[in-house]
């Protein structure tokens, strides 16, 4: 398993993938039961900043500079991009709501603070109407290495960064769209691997080439070494194929997907949708 690979914002219904077995087992970490939300939620400028304890900062400094450090000539453009549109900072935690104005101004996203692991229809609601659900907790000092529970670091380092590109953010928000209205359990399935290889776990070429857009990949040190080595089998890009795609979360990923262009990921996403009647 990889030393970070996460438990994305997603459920055990979440066609009874493999987050949904974890989620069985008698020792579950709590932080990791799908949350089923029964009111609002702080969103854009409600959000308020916590009085985070120094050791937080401490945690978001380590694991902020161990996975930057990586990152140049193996993570894409616009993900760098991203960050610098964004301010991170190495050393504190950034406010939600100040990366949230940022993006409603660029892109027309904003943030909606999430007190966990959410149910998949709660999920992909927010991200339905342009709004990124994002818990404002770290992990612990202990579970430097690995988390199994969702946190802010992958949330914020791992995705929020790619949203800041047009393209891409606009394939998040019709894909979410696109996921709320399948009620077929097998094209469900179909869905959820196309957002493993893309989302998570996404790789891009470009004319310098191979580079990384996957939050899943871009938040796990040993994904990042691993995803541009030799170890892994790159294919082309082509949804039918990502969504035919088994995978499996516990180990270093031994086969990934490139895309040529965000615009690519976008036009044929929707292509793919309406040829399967997923746009009606």
């Amino acid at each position: 398993m990889a030393d970070e690979t996460p438990i994305p914002n997603e459920s055990e219904d979440f066609s009874k993938s493999a987050y949904a077995k974890y989620a069985e087992q008698e020792d579950i970490d709590p932080r990791c039961i799908p949350i089923k939300l029964d009111g609002d939620v702080p969103e854009h400028e409600a959000i308020t900043y916590p009085d985070y304890p120094a050791h937080d900062h401490e945690t978001w400094k380590t694991l902020y500079s161990r996975q930057a450090g990586q990152l140049p000539g193996r993570a894409c453009e616009e993900y760098l991009e991203g960050m610098r549109l964004l301010g991170l900072q190495p050393d504190h935690l950034p406010a939600l709501r100040d990366i949230s104005l940022t993006l409603d101004e660029m892109v027309g996203w904003r943030i909606a603070r999430i007190p966990g692991l959410l149910d998949t229809n709660d999920f992909f609601s927010f991200m339905a109407r342009a709004h990124f659900p994002s818990t404002d907790y770290i992990r612990q000092p202990h579970e430097l290495e690995y988390t199994p529970a969702p946190d802010c670091f992958h949330d914020i380092f791992g995705h929020m960064p790619t949203l800041t590109n047009p393209f891409f953010s606009s394939f998040f928000q019709y894909f979410a769209q696109t996921f709320l209205r399948v009620s077929d359990p097998k094209e469900i399935r179909q869905l959820e691997r196309f957002y493993w290889f893309t989302v998570e776990f996404g790789l891009i070429n470009t004319p310098e080439g191979r580079r990384i857009y996957g939050a899943g990949i871009l938040s796990s040190p040993k994904e990042v070494l691993h995803s541009l080595s030799d170890a892994v089998e790159v294919i082309d890009f082509t949804p039918e194929r990502l969504g035919t795609q088994e995978y499996e979360v516990w180990h270093l990923q031994p086969i990934l997907f490139a895309i040529e262009s965000f615009e690519q990921l976008e036009s044929e996403f929707r292509a793919w949708a309406q040829f399967k009647g997923w746009d009606r």
